[in-house]
Formats: structure tokens, sequence, C-alpha cells
């Protein structure tokens, strides 16, 4: 059993990459932001804390696709298992069975327990109660999830869910509407387990709460990806994190990207904060580090004028309960010259990040391609996958990849379709399409 201290507030900076030069006319900044937290992990006994206790609901598929084959809902009680062994002592915990309907599992009055000893095994015993049974409605467990973690005074608030079906019981739009009311409330990783779930739907629940998304095809690796993914949350130290961006008149930002260690387009989801100023959320914090790519439009200047693009701050909650305040801050500058060596400069970082959005979507659109049947369009697109898979360094995708298309040159784009691809390798890529490489500094 894993019986973590509790996690420390870490410390944040702020550093930006850009090429500042723009050409006579040019407009668009663009700007890598690097966020790092220090410090975050777990400290000895007496560590400053984040202001409260973490929580954590663990949401099950008990449908009655779980018993089929039974391994996976065998394997669905001995990842609970795992991950309720992994709660840090005094964590605020529950166990919700999902089908049609959300159903408290542990504790059975609808509240949050204390992890310790004796609820640790309670809880465990409990398990017995997942059983596959009705349809599938997740919109219901999210809510339930929320409406736990919601009645506490909780630091950190995350949830787990792990589906093996579609979500047939409900309405797209109830899923939706589930979605916006828990976004902001709580952080959710989602996991696939098996072929037979929609890998939209479970990667759309993770982007939408800020959370990880993944498959594990076979049951009996469950465990250790629970174990894993508890381990991370109770290395978290603050919650609800933004970042804010402030900019000048004249100047609008075109978007605000997550692109390591995953792509997230964050821009829907501005908050405005005041004149010109605007809050983006990032959710928990531990120790490590994450990557936004920002693009700011400003109004063209002339040769040998510059301004202030756009002013980046993390903004972090006061662990003593008061107004969230600034912990750090960078500056996107833009300056116009007439210098052509200067102007077409690529920052490497922007650079990099370009291509592993790109290489997120041409991975998309092809296996959407493929779907449809459309071999060509497929080719194309999971050719162009496997050249900037390649020219990153991103050897994850790339192995991936060469498992849904026979490689010919990785370095010219040049694939071919496998005639057979096994339904586990294709979820598997799209699941992961998202995730990058860091940029070597």
């Amino acid at each position: 059993m894993a019986n973590f201290a509790k996690p420390s507030v870490p410390q944040f900076s702020v550093d930006v990459y850009q090429n500042e030069y723009l050409p006579v006319g040019g407009r668009d900044v663009d700007a890598v932001v690097t966020v790092t937290a220090t410090g975050g992990g777990t400290s000895g006994a007496g560590g400053v804390t984040a202001g409260g206790p973490a929580g954590v609901v663990i949401m099950v598929d008990c449908s009655g696709s779980m018993d089929y084959p039974p391994a996976k809902m065998e394997g669905a009680r001995a990842a609970t298992a795992a991950a309720v062994d992994t709660l840090r002592d005094g964590t605020s915990f529950a166990v919700v069975a999902g089908n049609h309907v959300a159903t408290p599992v542990y504790p059975a009055h609808g509240r949050l327990a204390v992890a310790g000893a004796r609820t640790r095994a309670e809880a465990k015993e409990s398990l017995a109660r997942l059983t596959p049974d009705g349809g599938t409605a997740i919109g219901t467990w999210l809510r339930l999830a929320d409406a736990l973690l919601g009645g506490e005074d909780l630091a950190i608030r995350h949830a787990v869910l792990l589906t093996d079906g579609r979500n047939e019981h409900e309405s797209p739009e109830a899923l939706r509407a589930a979605l916006d009311a828990c976004a902001g409330r709580f952080t959710c990783d989602a996991r696939g387990v098996g072929t037979d779930w929609e890998v939209k739907e479970v990667t759309g629940i993770a982007s939408a709460l800020l959370g990880s998304a993944d498959i594990v095809a076979d049951p009996a690796g469950l465990a250790a990806d629970f174990t894993a993914m508890m381990e991370n949350v109770m290395g978290k130290g603050v919650a609800d994190v933004t970042l804010r961006l402030w900019t000048p008149v004249g100047a609008e930002l075109v978007f605000v990207k997550q692109v390591a260690p995953s792509v997230v387009d964050l821009t829907g989801r501005r908050a405005d904060t005041g004149p010109r100023a605007g809050e983006y959320p990032t959710g928990s914090w531990g120790d490590e580090s994450r990557d936004y790519h920002v693009r700011v439009r400003v109004p063209a200047n002339a040769v040998g004028q510059e301004m202030l693009a756009a002013r980046v701050s993390l903004i972090v909650p006061d662990p003593a309960g008061g107004d969230a305040r600034p912990v750090s801050q960078g500056l996107i500058r833009a300056v116009w010259t007439h210098d052509v060596a200067m102007t077409t400069t690529i920052n490497p970082q922007v650079a990099h990040y370009t291509g592993q959005a790109e290489l997120a979507d041409a991975i998309q659109e092809g296996l959407d391609a493929r779907k449809s049947g459309d071999r060509d369009g497929a080719t194309a697109k999971l050719g162009r996958a496997v050249q900037l898979a390649a020219a990153s360094g991103n050897a994850d995708t790339a192995k991936l990849l060469s498992k849904v298309v026979d490689v010919v040159d990785a370095a010219a784009g040049t694939v071919r379709l496998k005639a057979k691809v096994a339904e586990a390798d294709e979820m598997t890529l799209e699941t992961r399409s998202t995730k990058t490489v860091r940029v070597k500094r």
C-alpha cells in the first residue's frame, strides 16, 4: 500500500520562446510559453499543503457489456482495489457504479469517505457489488461525481472514469450538458477498456475535464494503469491554476493551446477577467512542466517600432483562502524590421509544436478517411503523419503509425495502408494521437 506524504505547493516559473521580429505589414506573433512547477512533489511531515485535502471519485462502468468477457469486470475490480490502495491517508474518496444510472458503492450513503486502513479495507470489500447489468449513461456518472466532490471543502478534486462501451442510453446533448456543468469543478482521467467504446467520446470527456485519456485493450493491464493514475493525482499540490493573458488595445488572441504533454485547444475556454484580459484553465499541478502555444494578432506598425503583444501571467489560488494571485509572468513582444533574415527565422519551439499539432490533425484526418473508405486520402494524411513523427523524433507515435501503415520512406512520408489492422492498434493510435514530445532545448 502506498502512503504518500502530502504534496507541497509548487513554485511556478514562466518562460517565453519566440521570434519577435515581424516584416513590414506583419501582424501575427507566435510564442511558446513554458510553465514549470517545481517542489510540488510529495514532501515530508510538516510540508506546506495546498490549503486542504484531495478528493477522488472512481467511476466504474457496470453496464451489461462488462460481462463479455468476464475478465473486464474482474479487471475493473482489481484496478479499483489498486487505486484505493494508492490513496494517501486523509484523501476523501468514493467508488461509483455506472450503468444507465449512477450508484454510490462505497460509501453507500452518498458522501465521501476518508482514506485510512479501515476505509480502504471496507471499500475493497464493497467491490463485490460491482456487477454488470443495464445500459450506459455517462452523464449521470459525471453528475454524481460532481455532487460528491462538490459537497466537501477540497483543494484537489479529481475523478477517474472507466468504460467499455458507447454512451447509448442518453443523448449526446445530455452528455455535453453534463460536461459543461462539470467543467472547472473537477478534473477527470478517462479510460476505455477493450475495443467496443467510442474513442471520440472518451477523449472528449478527458479534454473537457482537463484530464488524460487512454486505451487499456487488455483488462489485465487495468490495475497498473489505475495505480499510475492515482500516483499522479496524489502528487498534485494545487488546483484551479489559470493562464491569464492581457493584450493591448488593437491586439487580439487568435488561439491558446496546450501543446505538451498533449495537444488541448483552450481557446474557447476563456473567462474574461478584466479590460483586455482573460484566463484559460490549466487544471491541477504537481512537479511538472507544460508548454502552451499562443498566437496574438497585433496592429501593423512601422519599421523600427516595437510593442508588447501580450503579457502572460500564471494565476494560482491562495493556500490561505484569499484571492487567487499571479505568481509568475512572461512577455510576448513584437518588433518590426526590414531585415529578412530576422523575420524569416522560425523559433525552434514554435516550429516544433506547430508540427506536433499538425501531426495530431493528420492522424485524426487519416483515420477518419480510412474509416470512410477514402484510401487515397488516408494514405496521404497518414503518410504526412509518419513524416512529421520522424522529423520531430516522436518515436512512440511513429511506432503506433507503423501498425496501421507500411512505411516505405519515413522522411518523404511514403506509406502503404495495411490490408488488415487490429482494432486495438487503430484505437490506440487515435486515442494517443494528441500526445506530443517535448522540444529539445
